[in-house]
């Protein structure tokens, strides 16, 4: 596992930016992605494994375990067509018990050649699906920024702002891995201290993240222009609250940075308080959940976490509860430098 699905992992919870991530409206397609290295036989079973969850996955009739199959096959070069991310995020979305986390995945269904990238149904269904979530609206604003259409970006912000939720539906993600990771047993050439659990707990991590994200940095661009433009800053600081209680760390991120770009100097304050503690956090999950090949009873915790579902801050938390490491950075703890590596293991404890 210290091949392709770490390095996934290990990108995936890198340190929060000041203000957020790159435009991921548009990841990787299942072929881009590489193949093991040559000659590194347990990446090579590990890829395999996962081809055959698929396989059987594919039988599924209902929209969570085919949305589970979707995400397993989307790193997979040379997937067959009828087990290709394409059939089976369509088959989930046709589901009747299907919604709006199918629809958020099915926007990585698309053609970035083509410029058709994300998948134009898929966001109309989802404006319809889930008008009171930000993150539809802050998705929308990426592309009308894009396009340079800024009095259509304006109206997406104005959405965003009057919306009731933030969330990108990654604990969904990983929620529905979790309930089909165990379709298959793991062959033993997979396998490393943690066994079984472990195998599967690092797949869940890995490949729930294989899935679009909003482009934050025009929405932090547009707020930062503010200036006296009374309504601009209303609209961008109630997108602030519905980002700083979002469902991403890296929506976390933007709604804090707004805050301290546009509030008062008690916000500002708090802010800069609450980035700290949320790079602590994730750097701490981030080190705790690359240990999950070698910790059986950890890797089964992530497991049992990733099960009940949530958002992918609130399992955060509550990986970190389960292990006894406190959501608040030490007092001495200071934030290590953008460019340094994650190599600190988790500390200070709660009482």
């Amino acid at each position: 596992m210290r091949g392709w699905h770490r390095f996934a992992l290990a990108g995936a919870l890198s340190l929060i930016a000041a203000t957020a991530a790159a435009d991921d409206t548009n990841p990787p397609a299942a072929a881009s992605s590489p193949a093991p290295a040559a000659g590194n036989a347990r990446d090579q079973a590990l890829q395999s494994f996962q081809r055959d969850m698929v396989s059987v996955l594919a039988l599924r009739a209902t929209a969570q375990p085919l949305l589970g199959a979707a995400l397993l096959a989307r790193p997979l070069p040379n997937q067959t067509k009828t087990s290709s991310f394409h059939a089976l995020i369509n088959r989930a979305a046709a589901a009747s018990d299907s919604g709006a986390p199918v629809q958020w995945v099915r926007l990585g269904d698309c053609d970035s050649k083509a410029n058709t990238c994300p998948n134009d149904s898929a966001l109309r269904k989802l404006t319809v699906e889930a008008p009171d979530n930000a993150a539809v609206w802050l998705l929308k604003l990426g592309i009308d920024t894009r396009d340079m259409k800024p009095a259509a970006a304006r109206a997406d912000l104005a959405a965003a702002a009057a919306g009731k939720i933030y969330d990108d539906y990654t604990g969904s993600s990983i929620a529905a891995l979790a309930s089909v990771v165990d379709a298959l047993p793991p062959p033993p050439a997979t396998q490393g201290a943690a066994g079984p659990v472990g195998v599967q707990a690092l797949i869940v991590l890995a490949n729930a993240r294989l899935q679009p994200q909003p482009a934050l940095p025009p929405v932090a661009k547009m707020c930062e222009n503010a200036g006296s433009d009374a309504a601009l800053k209303a609209d961008c600081l109630k997108v602030a609250k519905l980002l700083e209680w979002g469902s991403s760390p890296l929506s976390r991120s933007l709604g804090l940075h707004l805050y301290e770009v546009l509030g008062d100097s008690a916000e500002q304050a708090n802010a800069q308080q609450q980035r700290r503690d949320l790079i602590w956090q994730v750097q701490n999950y981030s080190q705790l959940a690359l240990r999950a090949q070698d910790n059986a009873a950890f890797a089964q915790q992530l497991l049992a976490t990733a099960k009940l579902g949530g958002t992918e801050m609130s399992q955060v938390i509550a990986v970190l509860r389960a292990s006894g490491i406190s959501t608040t950075a030490p007092s001495s703890w200071q934030p290590p430098s953008s460019g340094a590596a994650q190599s600190a293991p988790a500390s200070a404890h709660s009482p």
